[in-house]
This record gives C-alpha cells, sequence and structure tokens, in this order.
C-alpha cells in the first residue's frame, strides 16, 4: 500500500459511520477555514526553511495541506462527484499539456515565447468556461476574510 492510499483509507476512517463526529460532520464549505490555513501554513513552511535550512515544518504542513485535498476528494467521492485519482489525472494532464517543451519535444526559441504557449494552452483550456471567471474575485475576498479569522484565532490579530 503507498503513503497516498494509506491517507485515502485514514479520512475514510474518519468520515465512516463510526469514525469520527467532527470528521464526518464537514463539508466542502465547513472545511474552507482549514484549507486556507493549512496553505498559509505551507508559505510558513518555506519561509522557515528559507531562513533556517529545516525542512521538517515544511513537510508536516504540506501534509496538512494534502490531507486538504485528499479530504475534499473523499467528499466530493461519497457525493458521486469525482474522486482523488481524479484530481491526480486532471492535474497531471494539464501539466503535461502546458509544458509541450517537457512531454512533446517542442523547442521554443524564448523564455518568452514558451511563456506564451503557456498562456495559450491555459486560454484554450478556459474556453467555454469564462462564466467562472466572477467567482475568482469573490473567492478572493473570502480567503483574505478567512485568513483574518486565523489571524485572529491564532492571537495575531
Amino acid at each position: 500500500m503507498t503513503q497516498i492510499e494509506r491517507l485515502r483509507e485514514v479520512v475514510q476512517k474518519l468520515r465512516a459511520e463510526d469514525g469520527c463526529p467532527w470528521d464526518r460532520a464537514q463539508t466542502h464549505t465547513s472545511l474552507k477555514p482549514e484549507c486556507i490555513e493549512e496553505a498559509a501554513e505551507v508559505i510558513c513552511g518555506i519561509n522557515i526553511l528559507e531562513e533556517t535550512g529545516n525542512p521538517d515544518n515544511l513537510r508536516e504542513e504540506l501534509g496538512d495541506l494534502l490531507l486538504q485535498v485528499m479530504f475534499h476528494a473523499c467528499i466530493a467521492e461519497e457525493e458521486g462527484l469525482f474522486s482523488f485519482e481524479d484530481v491526480a489525472e486532471t492535474a497531471a494532464d494539464k501539466m503535461v499539456r502546458r509544458h509541450p517543451h517537457v512531454f512533446s519535444g517542442r523547442v521554443f526559441e524564448s523564455d518568452e515565447a514558451r511563456h506564451a504557449s503557456w498562456e495559450e494552452i491555459k486560454k484554450k483550456e478556459k474556453a467555454g468556461k469564462e462564466w467562472q471567471e466572477p467567482y475568482l474575485k469573490a473567492a478572493m475576498e473570502e480567503a483574505q476574510a478567512l485568513i483574518e479569522v486565523a489571524k485572529k484565532r491564532k492571537g495575531f490579530a
């Protein structure tokens, strides 16, 4: 069993009928604060690594962020939406598409040409999904508000 498989089993057990009541009650919406807080803690781990050379905090915080991804994927699977495998496949496929210079042998004349290719590929991926763009501004504002709540909870504000 891989550690990813083990993590999936842990989350599934936490959400099972005989698991943890708190974990079982969580939804995508209720986990928003934890998701944004864990992302901020990854930034902290990167800063600690840069300042001290110690990777321990970054490893731990990346694990906490991965737990958030797994948690959301397990909830989505319970809802019949998608699985963790689907999430991983989507991410891998996107990176392969956006890096033709790595995966398809395409040669670019410059960094600018490579970046322009990335943007063009991304634009094609987003075609037909323009209606989603207005949601990003609101999500950024919500994330900022969640950071403020986390700061208060941690005693920084």
